[in-house]
């Protein structure tokens, strides 16, 4: 029994391009929402669940309409036409929304631009600031009188025309500084002994600009983002405040783009089990979620393209980049309507399913028309397994909805280069993973997944700017064999509950789970962040949950493949 790898890969053209379009938007939605838009981190998360809402009913409801869709095409095949055009054209609309809110801010206009940011009189949450840290620093502070701390060691109000314009030279030099060399500036600053000091990075360490003492550990950040990125958001929310037709046509469009992304992704999962015989689903479900890592890492190596990653790029016009993600979703669709025929492979998968016995109850009514109850043990696995699914979602959903940011602001770090040694880790381990698991069973491997999740983002917490990047690249690797371990066996459990009729239907129950979980850990997550008053209890946070997902895993009982009754049937999966 073989997989017919060329078939599989083929249909999975349709996951690399929905994978292509959920890449881009986890990883320049969040910046446009906190940095263009001001919006707080739980208000972001909102926004960026909006996708996981309707995906809880629409993906159920796409997934069983398209079990019971007849065409000349398949089933499966319209939904995932005319989905994507619907979606290129929307997101690419959505690029228009932001570049209006960009002008809003007149953010391409230099100097000036941060001249206004640090005029504005309101208050910026400190990110030094932590009830947990202990740090002592102030909770909120105006960007003048922050600097003015750095620079005299007194408020705005309280230094003469001369100091201020010392302070705002200061402050000026921090941007040219940063956008001339594309790199953080060796210069920090610390809250240290009750004020506000430089230090200097020296050999990696720090040593304070007053004394030239050598400091070992203090709480600090890099001085572009943890002054200049807030104040920009600051800045951003006051003028979306003042006019915010930018941000309702951004949410409108947004909504169009979702909307047409919900009502194919059921149907293009459901895909490959449609035409793969059951024992052979884990192997094939392995190519699927190649293809989409595929369609990840190019739109990551378009991220690195275009600088999308890059904290000086933050105020930057995505259109460019957006226009190229799309260009891939429709070259991935159109390799997809040349090449795949739905029908007649679904009907090959069936005659070869009927003679090697795998569908045990081929003439049973029930069977044929998907209403075959499940028994209690089955329903409690079932159970069981939609948790697990919830749980790790839950954890790894809250890294990649708020990786971008995190990055960019905690470890001033590239995120694209990063992601991408994790998927390119995914794609080589797809194939093996997929193997192993018919040898030892896909529970077994899946709880080995969530081991290598658990220990990757466990290590995580410990990562800071300072950090070795060889450490943090390892720590992302484990995580993408431990995605791909976990992503590779999960849906295939779930569909193996299924009959052959209703296998939309379950593969809505996956996605019900899964977007139910990403629905609640954006908000969750970003609201923990801002009770604490920065992103550093992220990895705390996911870890927690992958360590629950394991818990829950371990009395799953049912979902293994079923075993080949005529395995000296010929039963190779052909054209």
């Amino acid at each position: 029994m073989k997989l017919n790898y060329k078939k599989t890969i083929l249909v999975g053209f349709a996951f690399f391009l929905i994978c292509a379009f959920w890449q881009a938007y986890d990883s320049i939605v969040p910046m446009m929402l906190v940095n263009k838009f001001g919006l707080s981190q739980f208000f972001s998360g909102v926004i960026m669940s909006i996708d996981n809402v309707l995906a809880v009913f629409l993906l159920p409801l796409f997934g069983s309409l398209s079990d019971k869709t007849k065409t000349k095409f398949g089933r499966r095949t319209p939904y995932i036409v005319i989905g994507t055009v619907v979606a290129v054209v929307a997101f690419f609309g959505l690029t228009f929304a932001d570049n209006a809110q960009l002008a809003k801010l007149e953010a391409q206009n230099g100097s000036a631009f941060y001249e206004q940011v640090f005029e504005g009189n309101y208050e910026i949450v400190n990110s030094e600031h932590s009830s947990f840290t202990k740090t002592g620093a102030p909770e909120k502070y105006r960007v003048k009188d922050y600097a003015s701390q750095v620079v005299k060691n007194k408020t705005w109000n309280e230094l003469n025309e001369s100091e201020q314009s010392e302070v705002k030279s200061w402050y000026k030099s921090i941007n040219e500084q940063y956008l001339k060399d594309h790199s953080s500036p060796e210069t920090v600053y610390a809250y240290l002994n009750g004020r506000y000091t430089t230090v200097t990075v020296t050999d990696g360490k720090y040593v304070c600009d007053s004394d030239g003492s050598e400091i070992e550990k203090i709480y600090t950040a890099n001085a572009y983002t943890n002054l200049v990125t807030p104040a920009i958001s600051g800045y951003a929310w006051q003028k979306t405040v003042q006019n915010p037709t930018s941000l309702v046509l951004f949410v409108c469009l947004l909504l169009v783009t979702l909307l047409a992304m919900a009502t194919f992704r059921s149907p293009a999962v459901a895909l490959m089990p449609d035409v793969t015989l059951k024992p052979l689903r884990s192997q094939g479900n392995a190519i699927i979620n190649l293809l989409g890592t595929a369609g990840g890492m190019l739109v990551l190596v378009l991220g690195i393209v275009f600088g999308t990653g890059k904290a000086y790029n933050q105020m930057m016009s995505y259109t460019w980049f957006v226009g190229a993600v799309c260009l891939v979703m429709v070259i991935g669709l159109v390799v997809f309507i040349l090449t795949v025929k739905e029908k007649a492979w679904a009907e090959q998968m069936a005659e070869q399913s009927r003679l090697l016995g795998l569908d045990t109850n081929g003439d049973d009514e029930e069977e044929k028309s998907g209403n075959r109850k499940l028994s209690k043990s089955e329903f409690t696995s079932l159970i069981l397994l939609l948790s697990s699914v919830a749980l790790w979602f839950i954890a790894y959903n809250a890294v990649t909805s708020k990786y971008s940011l995190y990055a960019t602001n905690v470890l001033h770090k590239d995120y694209n280069l990063t992601l991408l040694l994790a998927q390119g880790a995914a794609i080589i381990a797809y194939i093996p993973v997929g193997a192993l698991a018919k040898k030892i069973g896909r529970k077994k491997s899946i709880l080995a997944g969530i081991v290598m999740l658990t220990v990757a983002f466990g290590g995580a917490i410990f990562m800071n700017a300072n950090s070795p990047v060889l450490v943090l690249n390892v720590l992302f690797i484990l995580a993408g064999v431990g995605w791909a371990t976990i992503n590779v066996n999960s849906f295939p459990m779930v569909v193996e509950l299924a009959s052959g009729s209703n296998v939309g239907k379950y593969t809505g129950y996956y996605y019900t789970a899964s977007m139910s979980a990403q629905i609640l850990t954006p908000i969750l997550s970003g609201a923990i962040m801002d009770m604490v008053g920065n992103m550093l209890p992220l990895f705390y946070y996911s870890t927690i949950f992958a360590s629950l997902a394991f818990i829950t895993m371990l009395f799953v009982k049912h979902g293994d493949s079923e075993k080949v009754k005529n395995e000296e049937k010929p039963c190779e999966n052909k054209e």
